[in-house]
């Protein structure tokens, strides 16, 4: 969905492209023009902790290898072409696990989903937001619900996964999910004028869904989550039969996996980015108290993740934007599909920006006071 490195603004957010917010920040080339002068120093930081060091796998065969990758925005001629440089060798007997924003398109979702299944031995797959944006579908749904089924019967003929399974003793439990904006509990930003959700999250405006949903209370959520009460006796088996077990979502379970807001450049980005249904869900089937064979996937932010929270282990690989790439603000491409799982889970958490930050700072949910990058770009 979002974010790079320092909270940098993605594109997802509709502002960029704004020019009518009363305070003049949101005028598009007054904002490219203040990224442009702080790119050096912002990027440069970055690359002090690289996330390209993440652990990556071994290429044998001898055993199940399990990959997880997010936000693969094929709609980007870059990011397709990178689906299509993946080896069709190397992972032909291995899983990857895909967390959402796959395209925002149905003929790029098609294309990347069959050209994964290509490569990949399974599949696994749940919707991000841009998947069920309508805006570019010629009229060809209703909402974003009937588009949500388009997608969930493309990917049974192509034979990927969108329910739980047992795979070689290894449990894979998708989760679907959406958003709600009392998500975020830390204590607003102020002082400073931020636009609105409706003006900086295309979703708002990308999707349509029925009457009695709404971006505006938890409604959304609570459908998506409903959506997981098919799959309980799936769930059940895969407890039965297998101790170690990955849960994924494109949406966050928990807000201390996003940077504090005085660290974003959209500080209001956490009303948008996660559900407490979701982590009250995976807590039901990994246990409250989590336990070293849990691990939950994500995605949606595009920073990389990979934290150990009350017992559960949090990861997220995003692909991202081109322009994220090549600034390094992820980590670049080189590393991923990330590799999770191989002769069991891999045996360390990895070097990941935020995540790493966090193991060594004590998170201030009530301190609003801006770093200095965020100040600087409200004060200009």
């Amino acid at each position: 969905m979002v974010a790079a490195i320092m909270g940098f603004l993605p594109s997802h957010l509709g502002f960029l492209r704004k020019s009518s917010c009363p305070s003049g920040i949101c005028d598009s080339m007054v904002l490219k023009q203040r990224i442009r002068n702080r790119r050096v120093g912002i990027f440069c930081r970055q690359q002090m902790l690289p996330t390209n060091c993440l652990y990556h796998g071994q290429k044998d065969t001898g055993s199940l290898k399990v990959y997880v990758i997010s936000d693969l925005h094929t709609d980007y001629a870059e990011n397709m072409a990178w689906v299509r440089r993946l080896s069709t060798v190397w992972y032909r007997n291995d899983i990857l696990i895909v967390a959402g924003d796959v395209a925002e398109t149905y003929k790029n979702f098609v294309v990347t989903m069959s050209e994964l299944k290509h490569r990949f031995g399974s599949v696994f797959y749940v919707p991000g937001n841009h998947d069920l944006w309508c805006r570019r579908e010629g009229g060809n749904y209703i909402n974003s619900l009937e588009k949500l089924r388009a997608l969930l019967d493309v990917c049974a003929e192509l034979g990927v996964e969108t329910s739980p399974r047992n795979v070689n003793g290894l449990g894979i439990i998708p989760l679907f999910s959406w958003y709600h904006k009392s998500f975020d509990r830390e204590k607003d930003v102020t002082g400073v004028r931020i636009p609105s959700l409706e003006m900086a999250c295309k979703d708002f405006h990308a999707c349509t869904w029925p009457p009695e949903l709404s971006n505006s209370d938890v409604a959304l959520a609570h459908h998506f989550d409903m959506m997981n009460e098919k799959n309980n006796s799936a769930i059940d088996e895969v407890h039965k039969t297998n101790f170690h077990i990955i849960t994924f979502s494109h949406f966050l379970p928990r807000q201390d996996l996003c940077p504090e807001k005085r660290m974003l450049f959209y500080p209001n980005l956490p009303k948008i980015i996660g559900s407490d249904f979701l982590e009250a869900r995976l807590r039901s089937i990994h246990s409250k108290n989590g336990n070293g064979s849990a691990c939950h996937v994500f995605g949606h932010t595009h920073f990389c993740w990979d934290a150990v929270l009350d017992g559960i282990r949090y990861v997220q690989a995003p692909l991202a934007y081109p322009r994220e790439r090549k600034r390094r603000m992820n980590g670049g491409e080189n590393w991923l599909p990330f590799c999770i799982y191989h002769k069991g889970f891999t045996n360390k958490v990895s070097p990941s920006y935020w995540s790493e930050y966090y193991s060594k700072n004590k998170r201030e949910p009530d301190n609003t006071d801006l770093a200095p990058w965020v100040a600087r770009f409200y004060t200009r």
